[in-house]
């Protein structure tokens, strides 16, 4: 089958390249909906190290998608199918590592070709169902919030049973599904959310508290944390949870920085604290991530908040149209309506 790619060449441009690919038991994703990532922002305004940009590009962008089944060789799937698209791509198992850890894990818009294609020819097992009937805006990241459920899955395995009082630091996205998920999964915990901006916050309606970051001395400690922040804000943000935090509570690492964030140890050790990192995800957790929207379609209404601006794509100038409307944004997620 001949395939368009839609690759990232150099700095904010890019380029369509015809590639030859074999369907042979695979199933082939007309791509309909796609997410703009943090981590496409930075290969696409060259915010990364020359070293990285030089050893990753040309490359198409963009993990986060869904898109209708247009053939399927292993008859897993029937054409028109709605589903969402799995990233990453495991050439390997291991008894103990889950398959998005493994080092040898390729992983799409990463070094490997993204979903800005004409079409994703993919494993089977690389393919989820989605439910007919669903916000394809939302479902567009979905990808995000399985990096939430991956994270909270974790959490709920290695953090001890007193969770009355759960901290979410960020008031971004991901701070924004990570405690709508944590609100849906523990409903008897109080869900306390720290952020830097009043008016971002004002949208956690789900959160049993919500409070500014710059003055937090008569807050109730938490028994767990998540750390949501990322970039400049990790540093803060791990600073002020480890002292916000009750002895022995568990420290979920979520966000992603550029530079080497200090920890004070001392603290640490002295309250006896677990700190563990989740990054990406795997099938399961796309899995029990369509099944949340399956049994509680609320979640669906309040990821619906997130969905900034939807721009269409039909010729090459769009994808850049899209990706720069995506820098202007002050919270949520720019979706590509996918019709190249």
């Amino acid at each position: 089958m001949l395939n368009t790619v839609y690759r990232l060449v150099a700095l904010r441009t890019f380029e369509p390249v015809v590639v030859s690919q074999d369907t042979a038991g695979k199933v082939v994703v007309r791509p309909t909906h796609l997410s703009i990532c943090n981590a496409d922002q930075r290969y696409y305004q060259g915010t990364r190290s020359r070293a990285v940009l030089d050893r990753k590009l040309p490359m198409a962008l963009i993990h986060e998608g869904i898109g209708r089944v247009v053939s399927d060789g292993t008859g897993t799937f029937r054409p028109g199918d709605r589903v969402v698209m799995l990233p990453n791509a495991p050439v390997e198992q291991d008894e103990f590592i889950a398959e998005n850890y493994l080092r040898t894990s390729r992983f799409c818009g990463s070094g490997f070709d993204g979903f800005m294609q004409e079409a994703m020819v993919l494993p089977p097992e690389r393919v989820v169902l989605l439910p007919e009937d669903i916000d394809p805006e939302v479902a567009a990241f979905t990808e995000l919030v399985s990096v939430a459920t991956h994270a909270i899955s974790r959490f709920d395995e290695i953090a001890h049973g007193r969770r009355n009082r759960i901290g979410v630091w960020g008031d971004g996205n991901m701070g924004y599904i990570v405690s709508l998920l944590l609100h849906m999964r523990y409903p008897d915990a109080q869900i306390v959310v720290f952020g830097r901006n009043e008016s971002k916050l004002h949208d956690f309606t789900f959160a049993d508290e919500t409070h500014l970051v710059d003055d937090v001395s008569e807050v109730e400690l938490v028994d767990h944390a998540f750390e949501c922040a990322g970039g400049e804000g990790s540093v803060a943000a791990i600073e002020q949870i480890i002292d916000r935090i009750n002895p022995e509570g568990t420290v979920s690492l979520l966000g992603v920085s550029e530079n080497n964030v200090p920890i004070n140890t001392r603290m640490v050790l002295e309250k006896g604290l677990r700190l563990f990192g989740s990054s990406r995800s795997g099938r399961e957790d796309f899995e029990r991530t369509v099944a949340l929207y399956r049994e509680h379609p609320e979640v669906v209404d309040y990821l619906g908040a997130l969905v900034g601006d939807v721009v269409k794509a039909r010729h090459v100038a769009d994808l850049s149209a899209a990706f720069e409307t995506d820098i202007r944004k002050p919270m949520g997620k720019t979706v590509i309506k996918w019709e190249m």
